[in-house]
């Protein structure tokens, strides 16, 4: 196998790149194990709620006496911290001394291998050391296999160009998703201050009630908007087409039949309308009631509370399951429902009226009496082209941001696998 990579590469078991070592988790009933720890000590958690490359914090901290009570061991910064347990072959490099539970195989790299090189391997080839997983209650990859885990390695120089290259396309990505983090905080804020001050008639946000009282008036939602109207749900509804949920039961998949839409189909406030479930034309009939038009508003009301999205023409005439309601306004515009229902008012209302432990919901009798502000058609309007405005640009990151981790991960398979060369750029430069 040797002999058909490129030269200077080599196929070596991990064991001979890197120390492995587990880890362990003091007593939780010690709390001098616990109390005031000043040691990171990091969970598989940890790893997989990181962003980029690295972590340089954990959420639970141990003591040194807790640190000795255990067979976890006290990691050099550098440290590559691989999951090997129920999450299999996620990996972060530690920024900081750190221990781990006994969900890692972390890796420390041996001399003549680069840590960040080893780390990008790891993460390209997640998906292999996963297959060796066993365990009934939950998989897991032994220090026997771990160690065995083949891994493409060239020479040092060559790691160190091709760590560079990755570098600058994760510096990339990391900076998009800053960008992304930040307009999403903006988000925020924008959509506080448009729901309790609203637009002028220049289309900008009124003035805050402590600079401009005269134009407030307080109401069951706070202080709003001097015409605004707090009207409940139920009476900005289509009266043809009440709140409804959906089909208790649809039966078996029907290739040519309804579609139906449940909670998993709802993302990101969009139809995951690709493999969607579709059910008999007799069973969609007995449910003409929750039929969906183009406009509808659609709310998760019970398992996963919450998921909104807006019904697009393609799936006009489908259905949607007992855990949807169909929301078909007409009281007020369906765009400015649709973000209302987003805003910490109603995010607050439906949390305090969502019951259960194994299973949450909320009553369809309780989502009728949520307050939604009723004014000028057209300031609604106006209000939504300030989110879209806003989405827009937010759209545009994410698709820069898809763009990017597509080109890193073409990159990475062919970087670190030598079926492009990068020996060029190893060449020094005149002196």
């Amino acid at each position: 196998m040797s002999e058909e990579l490129p030269p200077g590469w080599s196929t070596q078991p991990l064991s001979e790149l890197a120390q492995i070592v587990s880890g362990g988790t003091p007593a939780r009933t010690s709390v001098e194990f616990w109390d005031g720890g000043t040691i990171a000590w990091a969970t598989p958690t940890d790893i997989t709620g990181t962003q980029g490359k690295y972590i340089s914090e954990t959420a639970e901290m141990i003591t040194d006496r807790g640190l000795r009570s255990c067979s976890a061991s006290l990691l050099p910064a550098g440290t590559i911290l691989m999951t090997s347990r129920a999450t299999l072959g996620e990996a972060k490099i530690s920024k900081v001394q750190v221990c781990t539970n006994q969900g890692f195989k972390s890796l420390i790299a041996n001399p003549g291998v680069s840590n960040e090189f080893l780390y990008y391997q790891i993460h390209r080839t997640k998906g292999e050391y996963a297959r060796f997983g066993s365990g009934s209650t939950f998989l897991e990859v032994g220090k026997k296999d771990t160690a065995a885990f083949p891994v493409l390695i060239p020479e040092k120089p060559l790691q160190d160009t091709i760590v560079q290259i990755l570098d600058l396309i994760d510096c990339q990505i990391e900076a998009t998703e800053a960008l992304i983090a930040k307009q999403e905080r903006l988000r925020a804020g924008l959509m506080q201050d448009l729901f309790t001050r609203g637009v002028d008639e220049n289309g900008e946000l009124r003035p805050p009630r402590e600079e401009a009282p005269h134009l407030y008036h307080e109401t069951e939602l706070g202080w709003l908007p001097k015409g605004w109207s707090p009207t409940p749900l139920f009476q900005l509804i289509d009266p043809s087409r009440p709140i409804s949920y959906g089909i208790l039961m649809p039966g078996p998949h029907v290739p040519d039949g309804i579609p139906v839409i449940k909670v998993k189909d709802i993302r990101g406030g969009k139809i995951l309308e690709l493999g969607l479930r579709r059910t008999s034309r007799l069973i969609d009939a007995e449910y003409a009631r929750s039929r969906l038009r183009p406009g509808d508003i659609l709310f998760t009301i019970r398992g996963t509370v919450g998921r909104l999205a807006t019904v697009p023409e393609t799936l006009t005439g489908a259905n949607i399951t007992q855990d949807t309601a169909r929301l078909a306004m007409t009281g007020c515009d369906p765009s400015f429902a649709r973000y209302f229902l987003e805003s910490a008012s109603a995010t607050r209302f439906v949390a305090a009226n969502t019951l259960g432990n194994a299973v949450q919901g909320i009553n369809l009798g309780e989502l009728r009496k949520l307050l939604i502000p009723n004014f000028d058609p057209s300031e609604q309007r106006e209000l939504v082209n300030c989110i879209l405005r806003h989405d827009a640009l937010n759209d545009q990151l994410n698709s820069e941001l898809s763009s990017l981790q597509l080109l890193k991960n073409g990159l990475m398979q062919d970087l670190l696998t030598g079926t492009v060369s990068v020996e060029p750029l190893l060449e020094k430069e005149p002196a």
